[in-house]
């Protein structure tokens, strides 16, 4: 899109200044149907730093996401991402990665959503 949706921006809003990770949604991107959970821009970095500081290969990267910056810095201004967790890329009836990963999506770039997650099933 590129004008973003403005319900979709308030979404993002309500998640980052509510501080909650209950939202869940869907949407459509350029190649891609991502399903999740939406998290607070500031709750997504922690997790991703954590990850990564417990990887031998790729430590060294996690204090990007814990630095100052994000939303902290952009009082006042509306979201530009959405910032999913236990999120899944659906591929035909299955989600990957299994496990849910976390993902950062520009609002601008979403074509189509709609409020909710899908469940997979391998049945």
């Amino acid at each position: 899109m590129s004008n973003p949706d403005d319900l979709l921006v308030d979404i993002a809003a309500t998640v980052e200044s509510e501080h909650t990770s209950q939202m869940s949604l869907t949407v459509v991107i350029p190649g891609a149907v991502v399903t999740g959970r939406l998290a607070p821009e500031a709750v997504w970095r922690e997790r991703v730093a954590e990850v990564l500081k417990d990887s031998e290969q790729l430590g060294a990267f996690s204090p990007v996401f814990t630095k100052a910056g994000g939303r902290r810095d952009r009082h006042g201004e509306p979201p530009s991402h959405l910032h999913f967790h236990v999120a899944r890329i659906l591929q035909g009836s299955v989600g990957i990665p299994e496990t849910g990963g976390m993902y950062r999506i520009a609002i601008k770039d979403v074509s189509a959503w709609t409020v909710g997650d899908f469940s997979y099933s391998d049945r």
